[in-house]
């Protein structure tokens, strides 16, 4: 039979073959008839080239679709065939952008085919050079923090199997090879993003990162509440924690690029925000404290701090980011190098925790931190009047008030705990960022009590299956966050 979805030529195909072996059985028939029968050569016959070319046809219709089927059961990077985190909704991803046949093969071609004939071999052996190395940085100890749970208990599969339902993904690393089992899409190009990071330090630390179990969920708000789950931690890797949940932190997609705001990968960034902060001195910068963003995002605080809109009364400015509008515009209104002209930068935690803590601080303006509840990775090195001025949430106008007043009578020491705020953020360049990503892995992977193998439903990834499913402006990105093999080994981590 053949299979004529979804090749409507298929149909007019078998169609022709079977009139044209209709008429040879015909005429056969008809040249054998009467009594001079004996003495007519037999003409030749089509049935046998018509049997093939239908078989052939047949078969190719079978494979289409079969071919079809199996592209439509793929999860991929970018979010093929997966839905919307339930505990997260957002739209669905389009891909309109190409026909059903070409989706068809683009998901085969990178998922299945691109990995095998990589060049590159992320595994291999150890590379150790040089003698002593330096100590990580204090906040590198939260790490143990994190992993605290589980240090008695131990992680069994159990463990990661319940963490499921919390996940929009599973990664398998083995021998140096990154496997991922989807669930759920994320939202824009994350999941994209924070696989391209893992693969980086794949390549960063050749043979080094050991075999691992994770599950990953790239939304913004923690899951796993510590009361819901104190019989059985669950552990689930994302972009934040807080004191009441067990969600282990792991730096966020927007240090290797954020394609879809224009925002570059750390390694450009921040030396731009840092440049753009040099070109106004503190004594010209604008007295007053300045925060720019979406307060429609079901957040009490950034609702009230619409209300410290005066620059005069609360010495504040707030700005409401059209987000609709910068985008149409390309982001241009929205350098974040551009945004250092102010003596105070506010951060606001949004819907959850925002990534634009950091870009706060590079400013090296005094960063006004409103109470935090959510802690990212690198946050644990804030010291209130060290490198940040902590707001009281409770009287958040007047609290404004208050640190710009005292900064505006204190230049030497306000322009102090900006600069030190902006050098916390020069330290942790790329290669502290892998050292991180490192060790927390390494420790978690050690905590696991059973030998990490992929399921079946797992594939593949590699650079190149990723840069595959990449548009143009995703592969920019992701090619200027491009890592090589590291000539050191990473920082000593002090045991716990």
């Amino acid at each position: 039979m053949c299979h004529s979805t979804p090749q409507p030529q298929c149909t007019k195909t078998t169609l022709f073959l079977l009139l044209l072996l209709h008429h040879s059985q015909f005429f056969s028939s008809s040249s054998n008839m009467g009594p001079s029968s004996t003495h007519t050569p037999r003409s030749p016959t089509y049935l046998i080239p018509c049997v093939i070319a239908l078989a052939l046809f047949s078969l190719t219709g079978l494979l289409l679709y079969k071919v079809d089927d199996v592209a439509s059961r793929t999860g991929t990077v970018v979010g093929h065939n997966l839905e919307p985190t339930p505990w997260h909704v957002f739209p669905h991803k389009p891909f309109d952008e190409e026909s059903r046949q070409q989706r068809a093969y683009k998901i085969l071609q990178c998922s299945y085919l691109t990995c095998r004939y990589a060049a590159e071999a992320l595994g291999g052996a150890r590379r150790r050079t040089g003698g002593g190395r330096e100590e990580c940085p204090k906040f590198f100890r939260a790490i143990h923090r994190d992993l605290a749970p589980w240090s008695e208990s131990r992680i069994s599969k159990a463990h990661v199997a319940a963490a499921q339902r919390y996940a929009a993904f599973r990664v398998v690393i083995v021998e140096g090879k990154v496997f991922v089992d989807w669930y759920y899409a994320c939202v824009q190009s994350r999941a994209m993003f924070t696989l391209w990071g893992l693969l980086q330090l794949m390549r960063r630390y050749p043979g080094m990162v050991p075999d691992v179990d994770m599950m990953f969920d790239c939304m913004d708000k923690p899951s796993v509440n510590k009361t819901e789950h104190q019989a059985m931690p669950l552990p689930l890797f994302r972009y934040c924690t807080t004191k009441e949940h067990f969600d282990i932190p792991f730096p966020d997609w927007s240090f290797w690029g954020w394609s879809e705001i224009n925002i570059r990968p750390w390694q450009e960034e921040f030396p731009d925000i840092k440049r753009g902060s040099r070109s106004v001195t503190w004594k010209n910068k604008l007295p007053w404290a300045y925060w720019k963003g979406n307060p429609d995002v079901a957040s009490p605080i950034r609702t009230e701090l619409i209300n410290c809109n005066d620059s005069r009364k609360w010495g504040a400015e707030i700005m409401r980011q059209d987000w609709g509008e910068a985008a149409r515009n390309g982001f241009k209104q929205s350098k974040l190098s551009d945004q250092c002209n102010h003596r105070y930068k506010i951060y606001a935690e949004g819907y959850a925790w925002s990534v634009s803590l950091k870009y706060i601080l590079s400013c090296g303006s005094v960063a006004l931190i409103i109470s935090p509840q959510y802690e990212d990775f690198f946050s644990r090195g804030l010291i209130p009047n060290h490198n940040f001025w902590l707001v009281d949430p409770l009287n958040l106008c007047p609290s404004i008030k208050y640190a710009v007043e005292w900064g505006n009578q204190h230049p030497v020491e306000a322009e102090a705990i900006g600069k030190r705020g902006q050098d916390l953020m020069e330290s942790l360049n790329m290669n502290r960022i892998y050292e991180y990503m490192f060790h927390l892995i390494s420790d978690y992977s050690k905590l696991q009590d059973f030998k990490p193998t992929p399921p079946p439903t797992a594939l593949e990834v590699c650079v190149e299956s990723v840069l595959c499913f990449a548009d143009e402006k995703q592969r920019m990105f992701l090619n200027k966050s491009f890592t090589f093999p590291s000539h050191k080994p990473p920082c000593n981590l002090k045991p716990a």
